[in-house]
């Protein structure tokens, strides 16, 4: 460690004396692991809520510094194997690149330690099977960052699709637009970088300032939009239909803007569920209808969600073009927190289990692959939860 970062560690610290012991039934304390954007995002809502934040780990000096601005009081570390070794802290809240997604699972339970941990579950459907069951082993509360699984207008959403109001669902189709494509930014990063933690198990190569700035667009360290957005509508299209792990998918795409990044911003796939199918289409280089959307079509009715809300329409269309049902539908993250916390007090299961978070990312995780090999891949069996 170099004299920079020595004395920058040692003068937080000295201002964020060791957090006391708290427990889970009082007001919990929790580490942040991986203090980004998305990791602040969450800290803040959990301390919201009535937790405490106590630690925080990145790999970046910006990050630590903008954390300990919002909590003075946690400890700063660059590896996450220091902030588990605190006293104190009951869960951790997990917001890492898709590459350390398994081992900062595995590291925390290791420690004694429930876990928010943030989707995609996985890297990879081998990942998945190895986070399930290290979960299954441990006993601890976990809960996957898929918070449209605690939004009270899509469980209601969810209730009308049981009663049958649809019908037979032969098609779901989900999009996600957005024009936010641009050539990615390289310039250096402002204050230390730990490089190497960054990369981790993934390969060794010099430092490259976008990769760690958009890891996500990178296949060593991300399943990229495929799977990060692909997880959040996946997951609901199985929710709502009660449909298992897919059975195969094909899927192409292509970088259209994002000039330097190996993910696609454009792309296209379809998931085989057996009983119906499922196309996943995201373009970042268009807005039109801004943002997500889901359509199950069934032979009695047609469901839309999106940021919107939700819609009905009875068959036929061109008969019934003005909705049933048009409702606010909003998908607040406090709720999803809510339910975690809950959890850890009364050790029921959360909403989001990590059995659940695996086949929401299975199709996706196809996709990719089916992707990289230019046709169908089907999945084995022993590598997603059917039941």
């Amino acid at each position: 460690m170099n004299s920079d970062r020595r004395t920058f560690l040692k003068t937080a610290a000295l201002a964020a004396p060791l957090a006391p012991a708290l427990s889970a039934n009082d007001r919990p304390a929790f580490g942040v692991i991986a203090a980004g954007g998305r990791g602040r995002y969450l800290a803040n809502h959990f301390a919201k809520l009535g937790a405490q934040c106590v630690a925080v780990c990145d790999v970046r000096e910006e990050n630590l510094q903008a954390s300990l601005k919002a909590f003075p009081d946690a400890k700063p570390y660059y590896h996450h194997e220091e902030l588990l070794a605190q006293k104190g802290i009951d869960f951790t809240v997990c917001a890492g690149p898709d590459h350390w997604h398994c081992q900062h699972l595995l590291d925390s339970l290791k420690a004694g330690k429930d876990v928010y941990t943030e989707k995609p579950l996985s890297k990879s459907l081998q990942e998945s099977a190895v986070m399930v069951q290290a979960v299954k082993n441990s006993g601890k509360i976990v809960q996957v960052g898929m918070q449209r699984r605690s939004a009270p207008s899509l469980i209601k959403a969810k209730q009308m699709v049981d009663s049958g109001l649809l019908g037979r669902i032969t098609m779901v189709k989900a999009k996600w637009h957005w024009n936010v494509a641009r050539p990615l930014n390289n310039e250096p990063f402002q204050g230390k970088v730990d490089w190497e933690r960054f990369l981790g198990s993934a390969p060794k190569r010099p430092m490259e300032p976008r990769r760690l700035r958009y890891w996500r667009l990178f296949r060593d360290y991300s399943g990229g939009n495929m799977t990060d957005q692909g997880t959040h509508l996946m997951d609901v299209v199985q929710w709502f239909t009660g449909a298992p792990g897919p059975k195969a998918a094909i899927g192409m795409g292509y970088v259209a803007k994002n000039e330097g990044a190996e993910h696609p911003e454009v792309f296209s796939a379809t998931i085989d569920h057996g009983k119906f199918l499922t196309t996943w289409e995201l373009n970042y280089c268009n807005d039109f209808e801004d943002s997500w959307s889901i359509l199950f079509m069934g032979d009695e009715a047609t469901m839309r969600l999106d940021d919107n809300g939700v819609q009905v329409w009875k068959e036929q269309w061109k008969d019934n073009r003005t909705p049933i049902i048009d409702e606010k539908a909003p998908v607040p993250i406090e709720t999803h927190i809510q339910n975690f916390l809950d959890c850890i007090k009364s050790r029921q299961q959360p909403n989001c289990t990590v059995e659940i978070a695996q086949r929401a990312v299975a199709g996706p995780h196809l996709a990719n692959i089916a992707m990289s090999a230019g046709r169908q891949v089907r999945l084995a069996e022993d590598l997603v939860t059917v039941s």
